[in-house]
C-alpha cells in the first residue's frame, strides 16, 4: 500500500496514551481516522476498506469489535422498517 506521512496535532496530554511508533499507526487507528467521513456520508464503508487495503467485511468487523455498529438505527426504527417491508411484500404477493 502506498503511504504518505502527514503531521497530526493533538493535545499534549494525549501523547502518553497513544501507541504510535515513529509515524507508524495501527489499522484500527487508521480506520478511526476514516470513520467521521463514513458517518458524514463522504465515503462508503467499501471505499474506506479499499483505502485501508482490506475487505469491507473486515472493516465492518473491526468497527464492531470497538463498538461502532454498521447499522445506525434504533431497534424501534428497525422494527418500523421491517414492518413496512412486510406490508410491501404482502401487497406484491396479491
Amino acid at each position: 500500500m502506498d503511504m504518505i506521512t502527514i503531521p497530526v496535532t493533538i493535545p499534549r496530554g494525549m501523547a502518553p496514551y497513544l501507541d504510535w511508533k515513529e509515524q507508524d499507526i495501527s489499522l484500527e487507528q487508521r480506520a478511526l481516522l476514516l470513520y467521521p467521513l463514513i458517518r458524514r456520508l463522504v465515503i462508503s464503508h467499501g471505499r474506506a476498506a479499499e483505502l485501508l487495503g482490506i475487505r469491507k467485511m473486515e472493516l465492518i468487523e473491526l468497527y464492531d469489535a470497538i463498538g461502532i455498529p454498521y447499522l445506525c438505527q434504533s431497534r424501534k426504527e428497525l422494527d418500523e422498517e421491517l414492518g413496512e417491508f412486510s406490508k410491501l411484500r404482502e401487497l406484491r404477493a396479491v
